[in-house]
């Protein structure tokens, strides 16, 4: 999996936070988040500030063992006067924990797959700060904008997550409806030149494999990366695409079945 510039993921952490914020003010705490319905938007805040300094701190102490994980979550501002700075003071943290430094060094990755601690904290945040951002924005109606490069990388961390060893133990029924008999899944990103914008995904009966790059497969879904990120987090309709400029060629029941059973815990 290509790895995002650091740089550029710190600063997207930052910069995503801050228009989760603007927006979340907009909306209002009460407000409903249509595409998480069964949060609030102050949840929502909540959720994302409380992670963020969470791992900030894993980073920070460069926690190896799972069973030594911070125990206190911070204190959640109910003023809603007070989210654009306690949001931004947690984004800042979790992004200047993840430094180049820290990216390198022993910490706990609770994928459990080949990427060192620090890198897949620092993009478990940054997908945290893109997706909730858009939750917040659909919430306050405003648009959303997301760099096609972030969004290619995302779009990999999510492929990793999916066939990491963690998926497997946690979400096993995931796991088990993803498996197949060699149905294969393409996904392009068509706009994503710097890096990997391919990946290709194989349902072997021993589980959901993926790689980068363009092959012949039983389904082609191709869009701006943005709105292929979207849609494979199931924040966009995979069927109503034409107004994200999604485009689909081959058997689209296949597609759909694949995102109907990945779901995140917190989606």
């Amino acid at each position: 999996m290509a790895e995002l510039n650091a740089d550029l993921a710190r600063r997207a952490i930052v910069e995503h936070t801050r228009h989760l914020a603007e927006s979340a003010v907009a909306a209002g705490p009460a407000a409903v988040v249509p595409t998480t319905p069964e949060w609030s938007i102050a949840e929502l805040v909540k959720h994302v500030g409380q992670t963020q300094n969470w791992v900030a701190e894993i980073v920070e102490r460069r926690i190896t063992d799972p069973t030594q994980l911070p125990s206190e979550l911070a204190e959640f501002p109910t003023d809603p006067g007070q989210w654009q700075a306690w949001l931004t003071e947690s984004a800042r943290r979790v992004a200047n924990a993840c430094s180049d430094e820290a990216l390198v060094a022993p910490v706990f990755n609770a994928s459990g797959d080949q990427r060192s601690g620090g890198r897949f904290w620092m993009s478990s945040m940054l997908n945290e700060a893109v997706v909730h951002g858009f939750d917040a924005a659909a919430a306050a109606d405003r648009p959303t904008e997301v760099d096609p490069e972030v969004a290619a990388a995302l779009i990999g961390n999510h492929f990793a997550m999916l066939t990491s060893p963690t998926w497997e133990i946690q979400r096993p029924k995931s796991a088990h409806a993803i498996r197949g008999t060699g149905q294969t899944l393409q996904w392009l990103a068509t706009d994503a030149t710097d890096g990997a914008n391919a990946w290709l995904v194989e349902r072997r009966p021993d589980g959901a494999r993926w790689q980068p790059g363009v092959r012949q497969a039983d389904v082609t879904v191709s869009g701006p990366a943005q709105a292929l990120l979207l849609t494979l987090v199931r924040r966009l309709p995979l069927t109503d695409g034409r107004a994200h400029k999604i485009n689909i060629d081959g058997d689209t029941d296949l597609a759909q079945h694949w995102l109907d059973n990945t779901a995140h815990a917190s989606n």
